[in-house]
C-alpha cells in the first residue's frame, strides 16, 4: 500500500535539479519542471498583481495570537 501511495504521488513529478556538491554537503542550485505550480505573475506584490495586502490580515492575526499565549505562559500567565 506505501509503495502505491508513493507511486501514485510521483506520477506527475518531473523536470530536472541541478545540485552542486561541496564538502560533503549537497546544495539544490535550481530546479525547473513543465508541471510546476510556481508561477512568476503570483508571486509579485506589485500594483495590479493578484496579491491583495487585505489577505495577510487573518495570517498575522492567528500568529500574533500564538505569539501572545507563548508570551503569557513564558512569563507564567494564564494559557
Amino acid at each position: 500500500m506505501l509503495q502505491a501511495l508513493i507511486d501514485k504521488s510521483q506520477e506527475r513529478v518531473t523536470g530536472t535539479v541541478r545540485l552542486k556538491l561541496y564538502k560533503g554537503n549537497v546544495i539544490v542550485e535550481g530546479r525547473k519542471s513543465p508541471n510546476s505550480l510556481y508561477s512568476q505573475d503570483l508571486v509579485t506584490f506589485e500594483e495590479g498583481g493578484p496579491y491583495r495586502q487585505s489577505d495577510a490580515t487573518g495570517f498575522i492575526r492567528i500568529n500574533a495570537l500564538c505569539l501572545r499565549q507563548l508570551g503569557n505562559v513564558v512569563k507564567g500567565g494564564v494559557a
